[in-house]
């Protein structure tokens, strides 16, 4: 029985309609979850980098990045496990602004977990917290009893310890133009 690891893969490519679909068909094909999934532009300009979050056995990865890295868009593709990687979330609640006023165990509850008040009105209030999945879920269970109206929580967002080497991938790339 092989164990299922967390993989933290980073996916560098052109902004192209469909290569979303075309990734996550990947996965569906072979019946892996996506954990998480997160796009931004990246280091590099014109170049995006879409990070997604899956639980597998670590026979499978490989064949999963090879797949990727097939696709006409995709300029290269990268997998690294969580000790390998600095990785956040970020997340935002949604409170009854009464709990505020008059329940005043929450402010304990949002000094401790180290998350901000980003706005108040007198419907609600918003908090932001980034940290790990466990932090932010941890927060977002202390909440309900406080009258949580909304939750929402990014995907993961990560930076490799070690170099990536992209960039000089790149160069070469610009160079045989």
């Amino acid at each position: 029985m092989n164990l299922k690891e967390t993989y933290t893969i980073s996916i560098y490519s052109e902004n192209n309609v469909g290569l979303l679909n075309r990734i996550s068909a990947i996965f569906l094909k072979r019946h892996i979850n996506i954990e998480s999934f997160s796009t931004s532009l990246s280091e590099i300009e014109n170049v995006f980098r879409f990070i997604i979050v899956v639980n597998i056995d670590p026979n499978k990865i490989k064949k999963i990045i090879l797949q990727i890295e097939k696709q006409v868009d995709v300029i290269k593709a990268f997998y690294h496990t969580d000790e390998e990687t600095i990785f956040q979330e970020s997340a935002l609640y949604k409170v009854k602004s009464s709990s505020l006023f008059e329940e005043r165990h929450i402010q304990n509850v949002i000094k401790k977990s180290h998350a901000n008040i980003v706005t108040v009105s007198p419907e609600y209030f918003v908090i932001e917290k980034t940290g790990f999945r466990h932090e932010t879920e941890e927060l977002r269970k202390n909440l309900v009893e406080y009258g949580l109206l909304q939750f929402v929580r990014s995907g993961r967002i990560s930076v490799t310890k070690s170099k990536m080497k992209i960039s000089e991938l790149l160069n070469t790339f610009n160079k045989n133009k």
